[in-house]
């Protein structure tokens, strides 16, 4: 009679295995089919006027009406520029993220999406409306980068890096400038990933 050591079954979802590809495709098609979800979203506000949705679903620094904006920001845009610049990214980082297991991945981005909202909502410029993923985008970011640190996985780390290489001219948002962007949800995005990584390790 022979058997198998339990202990051998862990190491089945290990960089090369069929069951790592298999994570990989799975949440590949899972972030293709949210996306779709964000176009239908834009549309819907197009058609009740542009700006609509944003204003009574995006976060309002300062005022107690906009803080529901925590939730609903990530899935309003300013525009189709605006989501098709946040599109491939959030496919991209999503997809690795989502590779490290489902519930890990939702309790992620639930961190990420408060962190980097009520982060906004308390030092954002109390005159502007802010909307959209790149909040989320750079959370995933960070989750890869904390990931690759706290878990010493070399696959996240090289994943991050890799990405940060393809969107570097990106990177610069995380810092004040006078542009139209809320750098404030990049960089607080970036920190939610951090402590995302942290929390939900594995042990």
């Amino acid at each position: 009679m022979s058997y198998r050591p339990a202990v051998a079954r862990t190491d089945e979802a290990r960089f090369g295995t069929d069951a790592f590809y298999a994570s990989i495709g799975r949440a590949f098609v899972t972030m293709c089919a949210v996306i779709p979800i964000l176009f239908l979203v834009e549309a819907l506000d197009v058609a009740l006027g542009p700006g609509t949705l944003d204003v009574a679903g995006g976060i309002i620094p300062h005022h107690l009406d906009g803080l529901d904006g925590v939730l609903f920001s990530p899935f309003l845009h300013a525009g189709w520029d605006h989501l098709y610049g946040n599109a491939v990214p959030l496919i991209l980082v999503g997809t690795f993220a989502l590779a490290g297991g489902a519930r890990r991945f939702i309790w992620s981005t639930l961190t990420i999406m408060l962190i980097s909202g009520l982060g906004v909502w308390f030092v954002g410029d109390p005159d502007t409306v802010v909307v959209g993923a790149s909040g989320v985008i750079f959370g995933y970011l960070g989750l890869l980068f904390g990931r690759g640190f706290v878990e010493r996985s070399w696959w996240n780390l090289g994943v991050a890096a890799f990405i940060g290489l393809l969107y570097w001219y990106q990177v610069y948002n995380i810092l004040p400038t006078d542009r139209t962007v809320s750098w404030q949800g990049h960089l607080l995005g970036l920190v939610g990933g951090f402590v995302a990584a942290f929390l939900f390790r594995r042990r």
